[in-house]
């Protein structure tokens, strides 16, 4: 009887928590579905543009694959595949295959961040040891010594979430930081930098990363770092549930977003694109290096990554950044609150990108400002985009009402041009 009322108990609670996480909205915009272009204003001729940029960077051998989709007024005008996915196998790459987003998981961890913000749960300028006290006293690296040691300096002030989500935090990025000496550091203490298939939790991780030292004083510069683990870490801990959980059932499944995955379930692992480079000028399978690039699929597959562990399909992430273009809401499902994500829009890095820049980081994205637009090839004032470690990339221009993703898996290619050509060919097909 006991063991049944504790099930019961359980039982009970997941129900709640499942149905605080689906919340109805008042709005319901449609769910995002293909249409045809000249019905929301794009020239199908020049949107024939993208298959030729395409085809040419296959056939000129500067991309193994890719798969590219473009919406407007929530409708997929464009989704095509080209190429192939696995070096090996030569197998055809297709629209619905997975590709390893890295850092476009950065602005769905912002996203669940922002969600538990909505519900009073924290302020932005809280500082992050009050919910994970080993962040408590934070210190400035001031030299690296010979025999491995380091000197340090007090920090003027604790970390904040909003330092967190704005990289502005001081924390490093270990095997991909631009300090050596934050590198070693990193490596001595045993961080895991981006993705792994070794037994570790990102909690145990965090917490030894909370005692390194930073680059500068938190609100001081914007280092690109490992300050969304941190965060993903921080809705654990905020939402008490595993942060894939909260995922899945704050934001997943309310967009139907099936195919998004830390770790692919077994019946989806086939789809998985291999992470690709050349050597003497034939494309290989990415080989192991300080990561295992089979982690989505192969290891322990405890490691939730809020900064770059997500792996997904062109067609999922469309439907997030669609969530974005409709204010928070997407086919009835309200993730935010419009006012929400024009806070998580705003600048919240002042000029430390330079008062002459042409974008600036809100609370999940980079945005762009007035400059950029007037520059050119990067869509309109609003726009919001990034992209990942393995050649991902992605925009969302708010007033045109356009989405452009473009997925590739290549490590060390830098012949690859599609990332500058694609938000033009995606702009300059506008037709209204």
């Amino acid at each position: 009887m006991k063991t049944i009322n504790i099930f019961l108990s359980i039982s009970f609670m997941l129900a709640c928590f499942l149905l605080q996480a689906q919340k109805a909205s008042n709005i319901t915009s449609p769910a995002l579905i293909e249409g045809k272009a000249a019905d929301v204003g794009v020239s199908e001729e020049r949107l024939a543009r993208i298959d030729s940029m395409c085809v040419t960077a296959i056939r000129e051998g500067h991309l193994p694959g890719l798969v590219a989709l473009v919406a407007r007024n929530g409708k997929i005008i464009y989704h095509k595949s080209f190429g192939t996915s696995n070096a090996i196998t030569k197998k055809k790459l297709l629209k619905d295959d997975i590709f390893r987003l890295a850092s476009q998981s950065k602005a769905i961890t912002a996203t669940a961040v922002m969600m538990l913000w909505e519900e009073g749960k924290f302020r932005l300028d809280d500082p992050i040891s009050k919910y994970i006290p080993e962040f408590k006293n934070p210190q400035i690296l001031d030299s690296l010594l010979s025999d491995g040691t380091y000197l340090t300096t007090p920090a003027k002030n604790e970390i904040t979430i909003r330092h967190l989500l704005t990289h502005t935090s001081g924390i490093g990025y270990g095997e991909i930081d631009s300090d050596q000496r934050i590198k070693q550091i990193y490596k001595e203490a045993g961080i895991i930098d981006l993705f792994t298939t070794k037994k570790i939790t990102i909690g145990e991780n965090i917490k030894k990363l909370a005692k390194l030292p930073l680059h500068h004083n938190p609100g001081e510069a914007f280092t690109y770092s490992e300050s969304y683990d941190v965060l993903g870490y921080f809705v654990e801990v905020i939402s008490g549930v595993p942060f894939d959980v909260f995922l899945r059932t704050h934001i997943f499944d309310p967009l139907e977003m099936d195919d998004t995955w830390f770790y692919l379930p077994e019946y989806k692992a086939d789809r998985l694109v291999s992470v690709q480079t050349k050597k003497e000028n034939q494309w290989i399978n990415y080989p192991v290096s300080f990561y295992d690039p089979q982690y989505p699929v192969k290891g322990e597959k405890q490691f939730f990554s809020g900064g770059a562990g997500l792996s997904s399909t062109a067609l999922d992430y469309a439907k997030f950044l669609q969530m974005y273009l409709n204010k928070g809401e997407l086919n009835g499902k309200r993730l935010l609150s419009r006012t929400t994500v024009n806070v998580i829009l705003a600048n919240h890095i002042s000029d430390l990108w330079g008062k002459d820049g042409g974008a600036y980081y809100g609370l999940a994205f980079m945005v762009q400002n007035q400059k950029g637009e007037d520059s050119g090839g990067s869509g309109s004032l609003g726009s919001f985009s990034w992209g990942g470690y393995f050649n991902t990339q992605y925009f969302a221009d708010p007033k045109e009402q356009i989405i452009g993703i473009l997925l590739k898996q290549t490590q060390k290619i830098k012949s690859d041009q599609t990332g500058w050509k694609f938000p033009i060919l995606v702009e300059q097909a506008i037709d209204n």
